[in-house]
């Protein structure tokens, strides 16, 4: 197994802890506010998860649970677990979802699991955040059944100035710790912790404005897969086969 340490990032999991745990009051709220784009997130998972009958699905992180009642919703049968790493997160979530099967993690490079328990994972724009990228794939990697099915949506590079300048702008939760990774680099990540990639897609071109001008830019991004232009999506999509 590779050594995670030259992979680990300038801050801790405890900050990004600390972040979410103040952005809490206004994640919802501010969501909301582009509430097309951030739910895109949700049905790509579900047509890229191959959800079956009483799996078992990891969500990490599951911020407000959304991801979980989409998932019930299309696969009622599903057993999801939400794990998340702040408190007031949890909290946000339990009172918008009283349902929600939530438990509290401490770090992404430890996850509170045992071996081969999921068949399924959920990981929506978590990678950037964490600590050391390597070892949470790997901790992904060891939680989850042989052949089980990872779907990860991430950042890429090019959206950090895009980033700012939305937050200059409007405002919004913010991302705290973060590195926004070039694509190229979580194929090797993912390589180098035994995730084989099935499907990459870059998504969502024009987050905010009118819909036709949303739908022109998931059009063109469509047909410009492998390109720099799917590179600027600033949603990056990695399905991946455990092997």
């Amino acid at each position: 197994m590779i050594s995670p340490e030259p992979y680990r990032q300038k801050w801790t999991d405890a900050d990004v802890e600390a972040h979410w745990d103040q952005a809490a009051p206004i994640y919802i709220k501010e969501n909301d506010k582009v509430k097309a784009a951030h739910d895109q997130r949700f049905l790509f998972s579900l047509r890229h998860l191959d959800l079956y009958c009483n799996a078992k699905v990891l969500n990490v992180s599951s911020r407000d649970g959304e991801a979980s009642e989409y998932i019930n919703c299309h696969e009622p049968s599903v057993d999801v677990t939400n794990a998340e790493i702040s408190s007031k997160l949890m909290e946000v979530a339990a009172q918008a979802r009283p349902s929600l099967k939530q438990l509290k993690i401490d770090s992404y490079s430890k996850l509170p699991f045992e071996d081969e328990q999921f068949d399924r994972v959920l990981s929506l724009e978590t990678l950037e955040h964490v600590e050391n990228p390597i070892a949470f794939l790997q901790e992904l990697h060891r939680v989850s059944i042989p052949d089980a099915r990872l779907v990860l949506s991430c950042p890429p590079a090019t959206s950090e100035i895009p980033y700012r300048v939305f937050t200059f702008l409007f405002g919004g939760h913010g991302e705290g710790p973060h590195k926004f990774p070039p694509s190229r680099q979580v194929k090797e990540w993912l390589k180098l912790t035994g995730w084989e990639l099935i499907h990459h897609e870059g998504t969502v071109l024009i987050p905010v404005g009118p819909s036709w001008l949303v739908n022109f830019g998931e059009r063109m991004i469509g047909k410009m897969q492998g390109t720099f232009i799917s590179e600027l999506g600033i949603r990056q999509f990695y399905v991946c086969k455990k092997y």
